[in-house]
């Protein structure tokens, strides 16, 4: 059975980018895909990245214009500076992860809905009203996944942690086998890496 294992941050533009095309590149292939909504404020510090923040002007800059080519090659919606980012993805995060233990199909679709909220909608995803109204558009009890967030955040931890060790660094990184692809950029290689 052919597997990926996704790792990705619910506030990232780039995982944004590349949730579709993994989710067809996955169909294509009759692969699993297991979710992992990383805190990269666990996983930067530990593997040198920079938050966006306290990155330099240039590389905030050219950030920007990667976003305007990849969008345009894409023909996606995207909006560059969208009104609620920087964001909190932690409860978000805690629902997909209570979400997954019973249906990661669901699971990935939620996340999807996430990541749409915040880059094409302008959605405050750390507001719970955002997040139950996206829970009910999906058919799911939005307050009983609220219930379950101190657990979640928990695994949320230990998930992060083992995806360092496992040599993830930024967000999204795709690991099919041993072999890992970080970054929207790197999809095509997932597709031949699964096609082989």
């Amino acid at each position: 059975m052919k597997h990926i294992d996704y790792y990705l941050s619910l506030a990232s533009p780039w995982s944004y980018l590349g949730h579709g095309r993994l989710l067809k590149i996955a169909k294509k292939h009759q692969a699993s895909v297991s979710i992992y909504p990383i805190d990269l404020s666990i996983i930067l510090p530990a593997t040198g990245g920079i938050p966006l923040p306290k990155r330099s002007q240039q590389r905030k800059n050219y950030r920007l214009q990667e976003l305007t080519r990849w969008r345009e090659f894409l023909e996606v919606p995207l909006t560059l500076r969208p009104k609620h980012f920087p964001v909190s993805d932690h409860l978000a995060a805690a629902m997909v992860l209570a979400i997954r233990q019973n249906d990661v199909n669901q699971a990935l679709a939620f996340a999807g809905s996430c990541l749409k909220a915040v880059w094409e909608d302008e959605l405050d995803i750390s507001d719970r009203s955002t997040l139950l109204s996206i829970a009910e558009g999906h058919g799911l009890h939005g307050e009983a996944l609220m219930e379950q967030e101190s657990v979640m955040l928990d695994s949320r931890r230990a998930d992060s942690e083992a995806a360092i060790e496992r040599g993830v660094y930024g967000a999204p990184t795709y690991i099919v086998g041993d072999e890992v692809f970080w970054g929207q950029d790197r999809i095509d290689f997932v597709d031949r890496k699964l096609g082989s």
